[in-house]
């Protein structure tokens, strides 16, 4: 059955697809967090690794005799080291905030977008209801004029 009539036109076609876009740019920003969330975390890990070596060379070092400027310069060296590294955790606790905050807005923007989407579905359906009924009204004024044309005659 073909139908006539107007096609469907969603209204709310330029906001749909601008929450579309949003949406697209809320996973953009979200895949960055995570780009520099993983970035930050393996920032983390090398700093660590510095920590451990350099206590290791300390270690090393108490076995046999060493200047005095050594050790301070060993100790230095480990201290900058747990800086980096506490500095490489607040970091990560930032970028995790961050991620969170993109998580959200990723998540807000979806809902809106599957909003319009639903509300989109139920106008076409509705549309197409529409358009059935009209067809069937035409059905029925075609078959009531043949049916009126034969007992006329």
């Amino acid at each position: 059955m073909v139908m006539t009539g107007p096609s469907f036109r969603f209204r709310l076609e330029r906001v749909r697809a601008l929450r579309e876009r949003t949406e697209d740019e809320a996973k953009q920003a979200f895949a960055g967090a995570m780009r520099e969330r993983v970035r930050s975390e393996r920032e983390v890990k090398a700093a660590a690794e510095r920590i451990a070596k350099a206590r290791e060379a300390q270690l090393k070092l108490t076995s046999a005799p060493t200047s005095a400027t050594e050790l301070l310069a060993r100790q230095a060296y480990l201290e900058r080291s747990e800086r980096a590294h506490r500095a490489s955790q607040e970091d990560l606790g930032r970028r995790d905030l961050a991620l969170e905050q993109r998580r959200e807005q990723l998540t807000d923007a979806a809902r809106d977008r599957q909003s319009l989407e639903r509300l989109k579905e139920r106008r076409r359906d509705e549309h197409q209801q529409e358009q059935l009924r009209v067809e069937a009204v035409s059905l029925d004024e075609i078959a009531l004029n043949g049916f009126r044309r034969r007992t006329a005659a």
